[in-house]
């Protein structure tokens, strides 16, 4: 098979032919259709994530169609499509699988940074945590809903039922979930890096009622805040902008410093909660609903052996929505 493999931090992938993977006990091997390009991707390329398990083939969020079954594997057919996401596998007894909070597991293994990816021609993953897609969407569509959407809809879980609803960051998981809550019913309020004024403009073609810079202030406090970007000193400032006793939500799973502020920005009842990783009952519930709620993801196709652009302009802004890796 072809992949692009991440040798060392810092480094730009490698185009490599390795040996086909084959699927163990439990397992699944896939022939990739579409992988999402995500920001955790470049945090491990980057090195901000630290220990992946080099060399390493990035990407988790995988769409594809299984070609081969491991032993004991009953629930999924060949030629069956699937999306593979961040979470690849879990120790199933632990305290916190067996209290029903898998996503923090002691031991897990994450797809495309300490088990292989999906950037890649073929995929080999653990078959309980491969969701069934069905035929309705193309793979390339589907792609960042497997991280992008579940991220951000596991963050929406925790935000709170208010009606105003701040996103920091309108990227791939913000222009996902500012759909969701536009069916919902709620109220979108968007802020991005300040003088961006071309994504200010996408998340108002998405439902944003208001939409400016993380520097700015909405007209109205909010219900709650999403912070997406990786910038820890948005985290004061969303603060700032919510109801007493609401709460601010930090999606991502790495964030630069977040630097002190005076209590009476947190007094109140304000609440900064972060989220990790998802759990099977996340995928399960945001797949099945997302048809029904209408989700038309903005991607940016790219081919596979131009990973190294994708990512350098997800790191730069240089698009809108989403790039994803097509073999």
């Amino acid at each position: 098979m072809f992949a692009m493999q991440l040798s060392r931090p810092h480094a730009p992938l490698e185009g490599v032919e390795l040996p086909d993977p084959h699927p163990g006990p439990g397992q699944i091997r896939v022939k990739v259709g579409a992988c999402g390009v995500c920001r955790t991707d470049l945090h491990v390329v980057d090195g901000d994530l630290t220990h992946p398990a080099l060399p390493i083939i990035p990407g988790h969020e995988i769409v594809g169609r299984i070609d081969e079954l491991g032993d004991g594997v009953t629930d999924l057919t060949i030629g069956q499509r699937v999306g593979i996401p961040w979470l690849g596998h879990t120790c199933g007894h632990c305290v916190y699988c067996n209290e029903g909070k898998e996503n923090l597991c002691d031991h897990p293994l994450f797809t495309g940074y300490t088990r292989n990816g999906g950037y890649a021609t073929m995929a080999v993953a653990d078959a309980r945590y491969a969701f069934p897609l069905g035929e309705e969407g193309d793979d390339v569509s589907l792609a960042p809903l497997l991280c992008a959407g579940l991220i951000g809809w596991r963050s929406l879980s925790h935000v709170g039922n208010g009606r105003k609803i701040g996103l920091y960051g309108f990227g791939a998981a913000a222009h996902i979930i500012a759909q969701v809550l536009r069916w919902q019913g709620r109220e979108v309020y968007a802020f991005t890096t300040p003088g961006d004024t071309e994504k200010q403009a996408f998340a108002r073609s998405l439902g944003a009622v208001w939409a400016g810079g993380s520097d700015e202030t909405p007209p109205d406090l909010l219900d709650g805040a999403i912070i997406f970007a990786s910038v820890g000193a948005l985290v004061p400032a969303a603060l700032k902008v919510i109801r007493k006793g609401c709460r601010v939500v930090c999606a991502g799973i790495h964030m630069s410093e977040i630097p002190a502020f005076s209590y009476d920005t947190l007094w109140e009842e304000r609440e900064i909660v972060s989220i990790a990783n998802l759990t099977r009952q996340d995928g399960l519930d945001f797949l099945s609903l997302a048809p029904k709620m209408g989700i038309t993801t903005t991607t940016r196709p790219y081919p596979l052996r131009k990973a190294n652009d994708a990512l350098d302009d997800l790191r730069h802004g240089r698009f809108d929505g989403a790039a994803v890796l097509v073999p």
